[in-house]
């Protein structure tokens, strides 16, 4: 169920940094408390293959997220204990050391459930008399977009082959704060420093007409 429009969930959850230190962190109030924009995104599981490339991406591009006023936040439903360890394997033998964002852990599911974006379904089996789960019951590489208020404004979901674009998520962190200090909207393939307009029926037909 999308939930861009709305707040996100209200919700405290287990988190480690990069010290060691395991601590709950609320997506919600990190965005309201702190008057920043926020970008969660979530990867299937520490010690894999494109995971490793996506956070290190994301910490890459952390002075970039910290010019537009935004935090970064990894999650997963590995535990912290498995999050330390991954913090603490070299880059060139897989791992993210060097990441500095905190991971959230979510090891109970009880986030990644609520947002619904695990790969796990139930499926009935007539011999066990019971339902088993199908899927690998961890998260796709869902994206999450927060406003100051707590607000969504995007969200995606990749399947597990493909990664991210970072600066996709940049370039939308600055049309939507172009959003909300012009109070216009940001047309097909906006950059920062392009034309804007305003939503209008005649404001549209002038942006086509000289683009």
């Amino acid at each position: 169920m999308a939930i861009v429009g709305r707040k996100f969930p209200d919700l405290n959850v287990n988190a480690m940094n990069e010290m060691g230190d395991t601590f709950q962190i609320n997506v919600l109030e990190e965005a309201k408390n702190n008057n920043k924009k926020v970008l969660l995104f979530w990867y299937p599981k520490d010690f894999t293959f494109v995971c490793p490339t996506e956070l290190h991406a994301f910490q890459e591009a952390l002075g970039e997220f910290e010019k537009r006023n935004t935090l970064v936040i990894g999650a997963s439903c590995d535990t912290a204990e498995v999050h330390f360890a991954w913090l603490n394997t070299a880059k060139d033998d897989g791992g993210i050391e060097g990441v500095t964002y905190p991971l959230i852990a979510d090891s109970n599911r009880n986030l990644s459930t609520m947002l619904d974006i695990l790969d796990a379904d139930e499926e009935y089996n007539d011999d066990l008399e019971g339902y088993l789960l199908k899927g690998d019951n961890v998260s796709f590489r869902a994206t999450y977009l927060i406003d100051e208020e707590g607000t969504v404004f995007h969200e995606g979901v990749n399947h597990m082959p493909v990664g991210r674009n970072v600066n996709e998520f940049l370039r939308m962190i600055d049309a939507y704060t172009h959003v909300q200090k012009n109070g216009e909207v940001c047309p097909a393939n906006w950059e920062e420093g392009k034309d804007a307009m305003k939503a209008d029926r005649l404001a549209t037909a002038a942006y086509l007409s000289q683009n």
